[in-house]
């Protein structure tokens, strides 16, 4: 009798852990449509549009800075 009811606690086990695993990927889901939300409203709103143009504006710059010259240069003496 302890064999059956072990293989009846092994198999709702792994029925617990098959629920547990289906909720988690129904969470991360519902996690990641939530953080898509949030990055379309933030980029509608004029912080997202000050952070575009901020990063926009900094990509121009570090462009322009070195013009093919090393960043660091190396002097002796």
């Amino acid at each position: 009798m302890g064999q059956c009811a072990s293989c009846l606690d092994e198999g709702q086990e792994q029925e617990r852990k098959e629920e547990e695993r289906l909720a988690s990927v129904e969470a991360r889901a519902k996690a990641a449509e939530a953080a898509q939300k949030r990055q379309e409203e933030f980029e509608k709103s004029a912080a997202g549009r000050a952070a575009r143009a901020q990063l926009a504006a900094n990509a121009k710059q570090s462009a322009n800075t070195n013009k093919g010259e090393p960043v660091l240069k190396w002097s002796m003496g």
